[in-house]
């Protein structure tokens, strides 16, 4: 699907203008996080925008500072900066209980959502959640000359499957630091679903597994797909997504 839509502005506290879409409709909202480095006009923001108009739905999508339509340039954010747009976004462009839908670091961001506003939390669907990626596999899988790159010059180039390189900077890596889920216990008192393909080549099953292993909640599941990738946005896919979203909504 293509959107056409202009987008509207939010400028945070920070100063930090984001880059949102917003559909009325009733709740609890759904909200979609989008991953490192991907934005609003992806295939599953864009149509999970017309799953819930179909619905009846309230609906967000924006994008993270230095991402997509916002202001900023990427290489300045971080982990903190990037929660701290999401809990801006959810703040003051929504009301009420909240359904959210975090893909890839989204699904990190998400789960510090929970964290920060619990009591505004009426469902969680993650889709090959990366909490804690900048430690765990960016940091665990640099070798000792990408290490020593990061420290001298403050920033390492990995390749991606997406297009340009990715440049990582000393300040994602350190910053991941402070908001590591993946230690401690993660308290999801409502209904939550985690979805990832078998075949995913950026987050690996165990991540998955991790979090499942410390979340604690009634109502939790885990999915894996066979065969299907980190995009998890074919047909299929969007159709499990859209399940999910109905069955934490209580729909």
């Amino acid at each position: 699907m293509t959107d056409q839509t202009a987008p509207q502005y939010l400028t945070t506290s920070r100063g930090r203008r984001l880059a949102y879409r917003k559909t009325g409709g009733t709740g609890p909202t759904i909200v979609f996080l989008g991953g490192f480095k991907s934005d609003m006009l992806g295939t599953k923001a864009v149509d999970l925008e017309a799953f819930a108009k179909d619905q009846g739905r309230a609906y967000l999508r924006f994008d993270y500072s230095g991402h997509g339509e916002s202001d900023g340039d990427f290489l300045d954010g971080c982990i903190g900066d990037w929660a701290e747009d999401a809990e801006a976004a959810l703040d003051r462009l929504t009301d009420g209980p909240l359904v959210l839908v975090g893909s890839s670091m989204g699904g990190w961001i998400s789960l510090l959502m929970t964290r920060r506003l619990p009591e505004r939390i009426a469902g969680l669907v993650t889709i090959a959640a990366a909490p804690d990626f900048t430690e765990d596999s960016m940091w665990a899988g640099f070798d000792q000359a990408q290490r020593t790159a990061l420290d001298m010059v403050e920033q390492v180039s990995l390749p991606s499957d997406y297009g340009e390189p990715y440049i990582i900077t000393k300040k994602l890596i350190e910053d991941g630091r402070n908001h590591l889920m993946l230690r401690d216990r993660i308290d999801l008192p409502f209904p939550t679903r985690f979805l990832i393909g078998t075949k995913d080549e950026a987050v690996d099953l165990s991540v998955a597994y991790r979090l499942l292993d410390r979340a604690e909640g009634g109502d939790i599941r885990l999915t894996l797909v066979k065969g299907k990738d980190h995009r998890f946005s074919d047909p299929e896919c969007m159709e499990l997504i859209k399940q999910a979203i109905l069955e934490v909504s209580g729909s």
